[in-house]
Order: structure tokens, then C-alpha cells, then sequence
């Protein structure tokens, strides 16, 4: 049973996604569940750490996975939804995909850079990284993002990524 408190973040969550151009994934009770994942992960470490992964505890070393983490868009450009699957691609949400089980790309990621001896996006990289990451705008309405690639979706104008030009 779901808490009130996962139920009004529910709504704000669905509300400030749509608004977005992003989407809940539509199984309301599986979302209330993560709901309160975040809401435990709150508590305890004071930010929302995604509640599909082992957050450090240190806010710094978990910036790539404060919700909505780092790999939410490539996830939904891969799978069809995000990690945990608390976001889901348009066609997800109407029925008209489904989707799979998906690869934790922090994991990955970190695999990645034990392998090689070229440091990387590491989360202990990944805050240098941040400092320069690119600027796109949407072509659409101007608006400007700074980040590794474009959003899905224009938060403004709704316009689809490929809108989006580096600046």
C-alpha cells in the first residue's frame, strides 16, 4: 500500500514529465512503489538517489544517478525506458511497445573505465566533465540546454530531439 506522500509525488513527478515531454511509465502502482523508494532514498541521504541503484550516500559521488539520472535519455532512446522504468518513451506509454529488461549503463560505465587507463565520465570524471559539457538549442524556440546530447524532447516547445543543434 502507497504512502500519501508517494501519491502527491506521483503527481508532481507525472505533471513536471509531461510538461516535459517525457512520460510515467503508466503501471501507476509499480511507479507508486518507486515513489517511495525515492522517498526512503530522501530520508536517508537527503536527495533523491534512484532507488533501482546503490547510491553512495555522498551526494557528489551520486550526482549521475539523482533522479532523473544521467542515463535516462539514452536509456529511453535504446530501450524504450529508463533503468528503473519509472520513465517510458511515448510508445511505451501507449501500448504500442514494450519493453525489456535494461543494462544499468553506470555499471557500464565504471566496468569501462577499470578496463581502461584513460580516465573517463567515471563518477569521480564525471564532475570535471560537467564543467564544459556542450550547449544545444532548440531550433524550434531557442531554448538552450547544457549537456552531454540534446533532450528527447524540447521542454518549451516539445519539439523532437533531432530539432536540437549544438550552439
Amino acid at each position: 500500500m502507497s504512502s500519501a506522500e508517494a501519491h502527491r509525488l506521483y503527481e508532481r513527478l507525472k505533471k513536471e514529465a509531461e510538461g516535459s515531454g517525457y512520460y510515467l511509465n503508466p503501471d501507476v502502482d509499480f511507479v507508486l512503489d518507486l515513489m517511495e523508494g525515492l522517498l526512503v532514498n530522501e530520508k536517508r541521504y537527503g536527495y533523491w538517489a534512484c532507488p533501482c541503484r546503490l547510491a553512495d550516500g555522498v551526494r557528489q559521488k551520486d550526482l549521475d544517478i539523482l533522479c532523473p539520472c544521467d542515463y535516462r535519455d539514452p536509456d529511453l532512446a535504446d530501450h524504450g525506458a529508463c533503468f528503473c522504468a519509472l520513465y517510458v518513451t511515448e510508445e511505451v506509454f501507449q501500448g504500442a511497445r514494450q519493453w525489456k529488461s535494461i543494462p544499468d549503463r553506470r555499471i557500464e560505465d565504471q566496468a569501462a573505465q577499470a578496463a581502461s587507463p584513460t580516465p573517463g565520465p567515471s563518477s569521480a570524471n564525471r564532475l570535471s566533465a560537467r564543467e564544459d559539457p556542450p550547449v544545444w538549442r532548440c531550433k524550434v524556440c531557442g531554448y538552450l540546454c547544457a549537456r552531454t546530447d540534446p533532450p528527447l524532447k524540447c521542454p518549451i516547445c516539445k519539439a523532437d530531439q533531432d530539432r536540437f543543434e549544438r550552439f
